[in-house]
């Protein structure tokens, strides 16, 4: 009797690991890439200032501003009025801000550009992960890196995705329609973001 009860209780416990064995572990993001949401804070409030994703599309990196923290009395639809090419006019949430970049070492991406939407300027840019994969080293320029400026972006975990909007959301999972972006330039607020290639779930030079 002894031995059929060690028995069922070993098969009970088979049994309740079985969900864990089939589901596996969990995807978990990949710290040695760029690829993923980001979040900038303000350098003296420390508060947010912008959340961002980044994707990569066949070895080249985009980034796209996936949700604003606008201060009071600031619009809270702005749209790239000063941007003079296919962004003019975009919404900043969903716009391409980050273009173009190519991995250079192991940690390192560049020859690609970054847009300042609030003035509509393009910079060569440079984007360098810490060694723990947290930190997004962002650096702008205009003509050689040595005169450029450093932003610090904190990746975000996988959960923080669900607080986006849903345009904007690359989870196709939740968002099955938010696969293409059309890159013809929206009109209004909450119209498709400017995003040239396909957001795929992961997640120009400064003036010449």
């Amino acid at each position: 009797m002894r031995v059929k009860s060690v028995l069922a209780q070993s098969v009970l416990a088979l049994a309740a690991l079985t969900p864990l064995i089939a589901a596996g572990p969990a995807a978990a993001a990949d710290l040695s890439s760029p690829v993923g949401l980001w979040q900038a804070v303000d350098d003296s409030t420390k508060q947010p200032t912008g959340w961002f994703i980044i994707s990569n599309h066949d070895g080249v990196y985009s980034g796209i501003i996936a949700k604003m923290f606008m201060k009071p009395g600031e619009a809270p639809n702005p749209v790239c009025d000063k941007c003079t090419d296919d962004r003019q006019n975009h919404p900043w949430l969903g716009l391409e801000i980050i273009r173009d970049m190519k991995q250079e070492e192991a940690d390192k991406y560049g020859g690609g550009n970054i847009l300042d939407p609030r003035d509509g300027k393009v910079y060569h840019a440079t984007l360098k992960l810490t060694q723990d994969g947290q930190t997004l080293v962002v650096r702008g320029y205009v003509l050689i890196d040595p005169f450029g400026k450093n932003t610090y972006w904190t990746r975000l975990p996988d959960s923080a995705y669900s607080a986006l909007d849903p345009s904007i959301n690359p989870n196709m999972a939740n968002n099955p329609n938010a696969a293409k972006r059309p890159s013809g330039p929206a009109t209004a607020p909450g119209a498709a973001p400017a995003h040239k290639s396909e957001l795929r779930g992961s997640l120009n030079a400064a003036r010449q």
